[in-house]
Protein backbone atom coordinates (compact mmCIF):
# COMPACT_ATOMS: atom_id res chain seq x y z
CA UNK A 1 0.00 0.00 0.00
CA UNK A 2 1.56 3.44 -1.18
CA UNK A 3 0.80 6.39 1.05
CA UNK A 4 -0.07 9.54 -0.91
CA UNK A 5 1.75 12.82 0.34
CA UNK A 6 -0.71 15.32 1.15
CA UNK A 7 -0.66 18.41 -0.61
CA UNK A 8 -0.96 22.07 1.17
CA UNK A 9 -1.78 25.43 0.31
CA UNK A 10 0.64 27.84 0.23
CA UNK A 11 -0.37 29.22 3.43
CA UNK A 12 -0.81 25.83 5.42
CA UNK A 13 2.85 25.17 3.77
CA UNK A 14 3.93 28.70 5.30
CA UNK A 15 2.32 27.86 8.17
CA UNK A 16 3.70 23.91 8.94
CA UNK A 17 7.52 26.07 8.11
CA UNK A 18 7.33 28.69 10.42
CA UNK A 19 6.56 25.59 12.87
CA UNK A 20 10.21 24.28 11.54
CA UNK A 21 8.47 21.02 10.00
CA UNK A 22 11.29 19.35 7.69
CA UNK A 23 8.78 17.76 4.90
CA UNK A 24 6.29 21.47 4.77
CA UNK A 25 10.06 23.20 4.04
CA UNK A 26 10.82 20.56 1.18
CA UNK A 27 7.67 20.64 -0.47
CA UNK A 28 8.16 24.01 -0.65
CA UNK A 29 11.48 23.78 -1.72
CA UNK A 30 10.31 21.46 -4.75
CA UNK A 31 7.45 24.15 -5.45
CA UNK A 32 9.61 26.91 -6.40
CA UNK A 33 13.15 25.33 -7.33
CA UNK A 34 12.41 25.36 -10.41
CA UNK A 35 11.38 28.78 -11.28
CA UNK A 36 13.62 30.34 -8.68
CA UNK A 37 16.28 28.56 -10.34
CA UNK A 38 15.62 30.29 -13.67
CA UNK A 39 16.09 33.59 -11.95
CA UNK A 40 19.26 33.25 -10.39
CA UNK A 41 20.55 31.60 -14.31
CA UNK A 42 19.30 35.27 -15.06
CA UNK A 43 22.58 36.42 -12.92
CA UNK A 44 25.14 33.58 -13.02
CA UNK A 45 27.81 32.64 -15.06
CA UNK A 46 27.28 28.91 -14.96
CA UNK A 47 24.27 26.33 -13.73
CA UNK A 48 26.56 25.42 -10.74
CA UNK A 49 26.90 29.15 -9.38
CA UNK A 50 23.19 29.17 -10.17
CA UNK A 51 22.27 26.57 -8.07
CA UNK A 52 24.75 28.29 -5.19
CA UNK A 53 22.72 31.08 -5.81
CA UNK A 54 19.50 28.94 -5.09
CA UNK A 55 20.33 27.12 -2.05
CA UNK A 56 21.61 30.21 -0.46
CA UNK A 57 18.72 32.13 -1.34
CA UNK A 58 16.10 29.22 -0.23
CA UNK A 59 18.76 29.64 3.41
CA UNK A 60 17.40 33.34 3.14
CA UNK A 61 14.05 32.41 2.54
CA UNK A 62 13.17 30.29 5.55
CA UNK A 63 15.43 32.45 7.48
CA UNK A 64 12.85 35.18 6.61
CA UNK A 65 9.48 33.61 6.20
CA UNK A 66 8.39 34.83 10.08
CA UNK A 67 8.82 38.16 8.39
CA UNK A 68 6.54 37.44 5.08
CA UNK A 69 3.18 38.61 6.10
CA UNK A 70 0.57 37.72 3.52
CA UNK A 71 1.18 41.10 1.02
CA UNK A 72 1.34 40.38 -2.19
CA UNK A 73 2.07 36.84 -3.95
CA UNK A 74 4.59 34.21 -1.68
CA UNK A 75 6.19 33.69 -5.03
CA UNK A 76 6.60 37.67 -5.62
CA UNK A 77 8.38 37.54 -2.21
CA UNK A 78 10.42 34.73 -3.08
CA UNK A 79 11.87 35.63 -6.22
CA UNK A 80 12.57 39.02 -4.49
CA UNK A 81 14.56 37.26 -2.08
CA UNK A 82 16.46 35.52 -4.79
CA UNK A 83 17.49 38.39 -6.72
CA UNK A 84 18.33 40.16 -3.80
CA UNK A 85 20.39 37.04 -2.79
CA UNK A 86 22.01 36.63 -6.61
CA UNK A 87 23.45 40.02 -6.68
CA UNK A 88 24.98 39.46 -3.19
CA UNK A 89 26.11 36.26 -4.26
CA UNK A 90 27.73 37.76 -6.91
CA UNK A 91 29.37 40.80 -5.55
CA UNK A 92 31.48 38.11 -2.91
CA UNK A 93 32.15 36.31 -5.57
CA UNK A 94 32.91 38.84 -8.73
CA UNK A 95 34.36 41.85 -9.08
CA UNK A 96 32.02 44.92 -10.54
CA UNK A 97 33.32 47.06 -13.15
CA UNK A 98 32.48 50.62 -12.97
CA UNK A 99 31.52 51.98 -16.57
CA UNK A 100 31.43 55.61 -17.57
CA UNK A 101 28.62 57.12 -18.77
CA UNK A 102 28.13 56.70 -22.63
CA UNK A 103 26.39 58.96 -24.40
CA UNK A 104 23.44 57.22 -26.69
CA UNK A 105 24.26 55.38 -30.19
CA UNK A 106 22.76 56.85 -33.43
CA UNK A 107 22.40 55.65 -36.66
CA UNK A 108 22.64 51.90 -35.38
CA UNK A 109 20.77 49.83 -37.56
CA UNK A 110 17.47 48.79 -36.92
CA UNK A 111 15.95 45.27 -35.34
CA UNK A 112 13.64 44.08 -38.24
CA UNK A 113 10.33 44.01 -35.35
CA UNK A 114 9.28 40.57 -37.80
CA UNK A 115 12.53 39.14 -36.36
CA UNK A 116 12.03 40.15 -33.22
CA UNK A 117 8.44 38.96 -33.26
CA UNK A 118 9.35 35.57 -34.30
CA UNK A 119 12.38 35.39 -31.72
CA UNK A 120 11.46 32.21 -29.21
CA UNK A 121 12.34 33.32 -25.49
CA UNK A 122 14.76 30.74 -25.13
CA UNK A 123 16.47 32.41 -27.41
CA UNK A 124 16.66 35.72 -26.60
CA UNK A 125 17.27 34.50 -23.07
CA UNK A 126 20.68 32.75 -24.71
CA UNK A 127 21.34 36.09 -26.14
CA UNK A 128 21.40 37.85 -22.82
CA UNK A 129 23.06 34.96 -20.73
CA UNK A 130 26.21 35.74 -23.45
CA UNK A 131 26.19 39.08 -21.90
CA UNK A 132 29.61 40.07 -19.49
CA UNK A 133 28.23 39.63 -16.26
CA UNK A 134 27.58 43.91 -15.36
CA UNK A 135 25.94 44.06 -18.12
CA UNK A 136 23.94 41.06 -17.54
CA UNK A 137 23.07 42.17 -14.23
CA UNK A 138 21.61 45.77 -15.13
CA UNK A 139 19.98 44.58 -18.03
CA UNK A 140 18.17 41.72 -16.15
CA UNK A 141 17.00 44.10 -12.72
CA UNK A 142 15.98 47.17 -15.28
CA UNK A 143 14.56 44.95 -18.03
CA UNK A 144 13.14 41.78 -16.55
CA UNK A 145 12.71 42.74 -12.98
CA UNK A 146 11.44 46.46 -13.18
CA UNK A 147 14.47 48.12 -11.17
CA UNK A 148 14.93 51.66 -11.49
CA UNK A 149 18.53 53.08 -12.00
CA UNK A 150 18.63 54.29 -8.47
CA UNK A 151 17.49 51.07 -6.77
CA UNK A 152 20.35 49.14 -9.00
CA UNK A 153 23.05 51.43 -7.79
CA UNK A 154 21.92 50.73 -4.43
CA UNK A 155 21.84 47.37 -5.13
CA UNK A 156 24.78 46.03 -7.06
CA UNK A 157 27.39 48.88 -5.51
CA UNK A 158 27.72 51.61 -8.73
CA UNK A 159 26.39 54.99 -9.71
CA UNK A 160 23.48 55.70 -10.87
CA UNK A 161 24.89 57.02 -14.30
CA UNK A 162 27.19 53.61 -14.37
CA UNK A 163 23.63 51.81 -14.11
CA UNK A 164 21.97 53.65 -16.85
CA UNK A 165 26.00 53.28 -18.72
CA UNK A 166 25.61 49.69 -18.31
CA UNK A 167 22.15 49.09 -19.47
CA UNK A 168 23.01 51.53 -22.70
CA UNK A 169 25.81 49.49 -23.40
CA UNK A 170 23.86 46.17 -22.82
CA UNK A 171 21.11 46.83 -25.50
CA UNK A 172 23.72 47.87 -27.94
CA UNK A 173 25.21 44.28 -27.44
CA UNK A 174 22.01 42.93 -27.87
CA UNK A 175 21.01 44.95 -30.74
CA UNK A 176 24.29 43.96 -32.36
CA UNK A 177 23.09 40.12 -31.18
CA UNK A 178 20.08 40.29 -32.99
CA UNK A 179 21.47 41.42 -36.08
CA UNK A 180 23.59 39.19 -36.56
CA UNK A 181 21.61 36.35 -35.26
CA UNK A 182 18.92 38.14 -38.43
CA UNK A 183 21.84 38.12 -41.23
CA UNK A 184 22.18 34.27 -40.28
CA UNK A 185 18.65 33.21 -40.50
CA UNK A 186 17.55 35.26 -43.23
CA UNK A 187 20.43 37.23 -45.09
CA UNK A 188 19.92 39.98 -44.08
CA UNK A 189 22.52 42.83 -45.17
CA UNK A 190 21.26 44.97 -42.37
Amino acid sequence: MMLLKPTYTIEELITRCKAGERKAQEQLYKQFAAKMLGVCMRYATDRMEAEDMLQNGFIKVFKKLEDYRGDGSFEGWVRRIMVHSSIEYYRKHHKMVQMVDVTEMSNEPSVNPVVMANMDVKDLMGIIQQLSPGYKMVFNLYAIEGYSHKEIAGMVGITEGASKSQLSRARAILKDMVLKMEDKKYGYAG
